[in-house]
């Protein structure tokens, strides 16, 4: 228990218990009318899991023009704020802590998803992937380049959403910036071709994020607010890194340190071997943690060994896991009594109901230290 991922943390106005976080995953699990998170599921899933530091839920859309994958919940009507508080109070019975994490995919959507209508994306570009439609995986399309009034529109979506998540209890939210949605597609110069004021520059491509996070922080504290990001991403969701990618979010996170007091920056290792990049970083934290003083949170592929000890190294203040956490709801535990680890199934990732959602078993209840 002397292990520094044990150790309880100040993360602004809350105190985690452990340094360990529920990264956010997509499960597919609100196939109801209006996509409206339950207590029955999402609030059981969640509580399961309250012995982790902090929890981040799944991607939860700002808006219908938000939505790119089936049966994923929303917080942008009062049906699913009022599924949401039940959630938030499960697990704030439980003593544990939770933010929503605030999603629009942009242009990884479908026409499936919009009554007919092109996706929203910085660009008319597609980004030859796939959507999540409610007959299965499609191939994504050429999407609408967003006119300035929906840009307006969506800064809107964002800043009621953020208020919304408040009004339903939860501890904060946060910006999904990453993995090639809509953030990351106005981040990115091959995503984002625009001549106006939000492309072109560094600063023209980051400006949106920026106008959406002050939007934000004029209904909630800032120190309520964590932002995601995805650095080193190459050759998935429809991004390709360039020699401006690495110094796009070096703009970012530098301005986010300098002026702005947010709750966390959460950041992604890479997810395929970028060695071969010559303008790639292949360690996120070692790289980014000089330039950011707030808590910075980093995820991806961690065990136990290696969450402590880029920990102990000082290059992260918390450490998210993903997938552990599906099949061990129980995860800390098993951590502390070193107990190993049930395997996932990636069959019931995005499958409706229980299975493979809240029976996975529990195995540390009769341990002992």
């Amino acid at each position: 228990m002397k292990d520094k991922i044990f150790e309880a943390y100040q993360l602004k106005d809350i105190i985690l218990k452990n340094k360990i976080v529920m990264a956010p995953m997509t499960r597919s699990r609100a196939a109801n009318e209006g996509n409206v998170a339950t207590e029955e599921l999402q609030g059981a899933y969640y509580a399961q899991r309250a012995s982790a530091g902090l929890i981040i839920t799944e991607g939860s859309q700002v808006s219908q023009d938000a939505v790119g994958y089936v049966n994923t919940p929303g917080i942008f009507t009062e049906a699913q704020v009022e599924g949401w508080k039940k959630v938030v109070k499960k697990v704030h019975d439980k003593d544990g802590k939770i933010y929503i994490q605030l999603w629009h995919v942009g242009r990884i959507s479908h026409p499936d998803f919009h009554e007919g209508a092109l996706p929203l994306a910085p660009s008319a570009i597609n980004p030859n992937a796939q959507s999540y439609t409610p007959t299965g995986f499609k191939d994504t399309v050429t999407p609408k380049a967003m006119t300035k009034e929906d840009i307006q529109t969506t800064i809107s979506d964002f800043k009621n959403a953020a208020k919304n998540a408040i009004d339903a209890g939860f501890d904060g939210v946060e910006i999904h910036s990453s993995n090639g949605y809509l953030f990351h597609q106005f981040f990115n110069g091959t995503s984002n071709v625009r001549t106006d004021e939000y492309g072109g520059s560094i600063e023209n491509r980051a400006r949106f994020f920026f106008e959406v996070l002050d939007a934000i922080k004029s209904v909630i504290p800032q120190e309520k607010v964590g932002a995601r990001f995805n650095p080193s991403l190459d050759g998935l969701f429809g991004i390709i890194m360039d020699e401006e990618t690495i110094p796009t979010f070096e703009y970012i996170i530098k301005k986010l340190n300098d002026d702005y007091d947010l709750a966390y920056i959460h950041l992604s290792e890479p997810f395929t071997d970028v060695s071969e990049i010559p303008f790639a970083v292949t360690e996120i934290a070692r790289h980014f943690r000089p330039l950011y003083d707030g808590t910075l949170m980093i995820n991806s592929g961690f065990t136990y060994e290696t969450g402590n000890a880029v920990l102990e190294a000082g290059n992260a203040d918390l450490v998210a896991y993903g997938k552990p956490f599906i099949s061990n709801p129980d995860l800390v535990d098993r951590f502390i009594y070193s107990v190993p680890l049930t395997d996932w199934d990636s069959d019931t990732f995005y499958t409706p109901g229980k299975e493979g959602y809240l029976d996975y078993p529990v195995k540390t209840t009769q341990v002992k230290v």
